[in-house]
């Protein structure tokens, strides 16, 4: 009989799983539908970070990479492109090791959205998109381009591995983002920059963020954001 009555009195959330959305489509199941910033768990909960999520009718996109105003420095080490920098609330850098643990679990299409200083804006998409771990050096996969008036600047960035100023893993005799000031997916050396200096237009050959197949190598945009969601969404 008192045994009985212990059992009773443990409490019930003792028997209540926890929900860590892994990403911003998870947060959306949750009742989350309005676009902002939001807790999520790519390994579980020992793996907080904040991102920012916009709610779109089209689905519930995951910001990996945001920049609009040259507030922060994307000149970065392999550290800081590993862990992650800048705040989501600005402009930002989700983190590779992020990067992998969200397309480990799921498989996600790709997006980016592209605006110049007169207030063009176009963007590209890929229906497939991972990233490996650190061991592979972070190495992109990438495919299924769909043009909404960029062009593809991604594609020959597929199967290249990451490259910072202090970590050359690119195609070339020297290294591309000492070169070219960034932090990318370089082979011999991009066709696309998104992590190069913030120039506010007109900039040095292949040092700002470039876009080639749409402003070329000598024009800097005004803002680029990476951003993913599920190929197959949850729905509440």
């Amino acid at each position: 009989m008192v045994f009985i009555v212990l059992l009773l009195l443990i409490p019930a959330c003792f028997c209540t799983s926890v929900f860590y959305p892994v990403d911003c489509n998870d947060v959306y199941v949750r009742g989350f539908g309005d676009s902002g910033v939001y807790t999520i768990y790519p390994a579980g909960p020992v793996s907080p970070v904040q991102v920012y999520c916009e709610m779109d009718p089209d689905g519930q996109w995951t910001v990996l990479q945001k920049r609009f105003d040259g507030s922060v420095n994307f000149y970065a080490p392999w550290a800081y492109f590993k862990a992650g920098f800048g705040k989501a609330t600005g402009e930002y850098w989700l983190g590779l090791e992020n990067i992998h643990l969200l397309t480990m679990r799921k498989a996600y299409e790709l997006r980016f959205d592209l605006e110049d200083f007169i207030g063009n804006k176009v963007y590209a998409t890929y229906s497939s998109f991972s990233v490996g771990s650190e061991s592979e050096d972070y190495e992109l996969g990438v495919g299924g381009f769909t043009n909404g008036g960029a062009g593809d600047s991604l594609g020959y960035h597929n199967g290249k591995k990451f490259t910072t100023w202090d970590r050359d893993n690119d195609n070339w005799g020297s290294n591309c983002a000492f070169k070219y000031k960034g932090g990318w997916w370089y082979g011999s050396c991009h066709t696309s920059n998104p992590n190069g200096i913030y120039a506010w237009g007109p900039s040095e050959f292949g040092t700002g963020i470039n876009w080639n197949s749409w402003r070329g190598y000598e024009y800097s945009l005004k803002a680029i954001s990476m951003k993913i969601k599920p190929v197959v969404a949850n729905t509440p």
